[in-house]
């Protein structure tokens, strides 16, 4: 085993090299990726999106993919430097998509996960906002939700099942946040799809009152507080439990292609004009 890691460190030091893979990122470039092998024969594949102050190196320091294979030992782990710029920038979502998920539908995994550190959090919701049905899973540590203005709207409002978004715009950098907190609003609605979601989030941390705020749409069994802030102290951890509860859910997950799917499908590609 001690030459695989001096071969991941190698390749590791080549996509660094060159995708120049740093906190700012380079969005010219594709997002930089390193496949993680399961130990034994994978079945599923986690793709793992970074907190705004990490990156794939990051992911990799912090021993990201190890704490999700020794759970779910028949999973590939895929870390990405999916980092600010590229949200900032209105591609995130559509370069996630054709850059790292949809090759992976090749693959021949019987699963399709998501895993998202707070802004990577964010990624993985408008993704599947965008794409419903291509994933299998979400895992969500301490997951940005946007800014405090809509926050206070929907709490007016008498919380979310209260709230009225009004008509549905297309998604871009004035409108992400509400037709964010729109498709959180819909998750009573979706039991295939909040069955297979699990939120984790700390007690001291600065985003715990927007997360409660969303929590409702899940299953109360779904979300995990613990002690801690916004920081790896407590997502390393959370990853675990998350991984350890999820696990007879995810053993039983599959991809669901219904019409109902589809439509849905169509209807996301129609607004998502200017996808963050």
């Amino acid at each position: 085993m001690p030459g695989t890691n001096r071969l991941q460190a190698l390749l590791l030091l080549v996509l660094i090299l060159l995708n120049g893979c740093s906190a700012t990122g380079n969005v010219r470039m594709p997002i930089p990726v390193l496949l993680v092998h399961a130990p034994q024969p994978a079945h599923r594949v986690v793709v793992m999106l970074p907190g705004r102050g990490d990156d794939l190196v990051g992911l990799q320091r912090r021993g990201a993919a190890g704490i999700i294979q020794h759970a779910w030992p028949d999973a590939d782990v895929i870390l990405t430097g999916l980092t600010m710029p590229y949200y900032t920038g209105g591609v995130a979502v559509r370069r996630l998509h054709d850059e790292v998920i949809a090759p992976l539908r090749g693959k021949g995994y019987r699963q399709i996960w998501l895993a998202g550190i707070s802004l990577g959090g964010l990624g993985s919701l408008l993704y599947d906002q965008a794409y419903p049905g291509q994933i299998d899973g979400m895992l969500l540590l301490s997951p940005y939700l946007g800014e405090r203005a809509i926050q206070r709207e929907i709490r007016t409002a008498g919380g979310l099942a209260a709230w009225q978004p009004g008509p549905a715009q297309p998604i871009g950098p004035a409108t992400f946040q509400r037709e964010l907190w729109r498709y959180l609003k819909n998750w009573p609605r979706e039991p295939s799809r909040t069955r297979t979601v699990w939120v984790a989030y700390g007690a001291s941390e600065r985003f715990r009152a927007a997360i409660e705020l969303a929590c409702p749409g899940l299953p109360a069994d779904h979300v995990l507080m613990l002690p801690g802030h916004h920081d790896w102290t407590l997502w390393k951890p959370a990853l675990s439990r998350l991984l350890d509860i999820a696990a007879p859910a995810a053993g039983q997950a599959r991809l669901h292609t219904t019409d109902d799917t589809r439509g849905r499908a169509r209807n996301a590609a129609a607004m998502a004009s200017g996808k963050i």
